[in-house]
């Protein structure tokens, strides 16, 4: 991978067989990001940018392409390299927050640390709570979800997508459920992270957000039309290909 390289996708294509026939999602994608940027994926419903997300992150595989995080090939790893690729080294924010009913705050940012065993045990406690304070909810640790509000969710969410110190934190629609105020509090959240070196890729519909990112990518049936914010956007492929980038 090149110098301050972090990701790099070459070639990918992503086909689904449906009842009426293969769907390709994606379309011959290549790009090249920096470690520690904010980078927004943004389009239309059905864009293809959750599917983009889901093969950097390797919750799907891609039909062609590689995909290289850091130094490892994502779309060559195993399905149980994979899983522990995924658990030290990306942390993952979704749109319903996706934290166990069951379990208080607290016990949900635990449950990375316990999965990986990342952390010594007598230090996981301590190093939640310290996640918790980051994110402004500490007073919150020993509630159930649903004792929260909404914004009060997505800080534990992210606490616990943080939690094994991940070199990259991905988010799909984060802010989707949450006031245009909360929003923007949850995306000044990642660009302090971004800052402490993490890199922050966000799948958003909202264009009027992405003011916080570093880079917009846009993408419309599959392909990307545009970057904006990039040290370099290369020139289109023939044929209808996405642009190759290098942010």
């Amino acid at each position: 991978m090149g110098t301050g390289r972090f990701i790099e996708i070459q070639g990918l294509s992503k086909t689904f067989q449906t009842p009426s026939g293969p769907f390709t999602a994606l379309k011959d994608v290549s790009l090249s990001l920096r470690k520690g940027r904010r980078v927004a994926l943004v389009g239309k419903s059905g864009s293809g940018k959750s599917t983009l997300l889901n093969m950097i992150t390797g919750i799907d595989r891609p039909t062609t392409g590689l995909i290289v995080v850091g130094d490892t090939p994502v779309h060559a790893l195993s399905e149980g390299s994979l899983a522990q690729w995924r658990g030290k080294n990306v942390g993952v924010v979704f749109q319903f927050f996706q934290l166990l009913p069951t379990l208080t705050v607290l016990e949900n940012v635990l449950l990375p640390m316990d999965f990986t065993n990342s952390y010594p045990r007598k230090e996981r406690h301590a190093r939640a709570r310290a996640l918790l304070e980051e994110m402004g909810i500490a007073e919150q640790a020993g509630k159930l979800p649903a004792a929260l509000s909404g914004g009060q969710q997505q800080r534990a969410a992210i606490a616990r997508a943080l939690a094994n110190n991940p070199p990259l934190l991905v988010a799909d629609e984060p802010t989707g459920n949450l006031d245009s105020h909360t929003a923007e509090e949850i995306f000044e959240l990642f660009a302090r992270l971004s800052r402490q070196g993490t890199t922050v890729l966000v799948v958003t519909h909202e264009r009027e957000l992405s003011r916080y990112f570093e880079e917009t990518i846009s993408i419309a049936d599959g392909a990307i039309t545009s970057v904006s914010g990039a040290t370099r956007t290369a020139e289109s492929r023939q044929g209808g290909h996405s642009h190759v980038s290098s942010i």
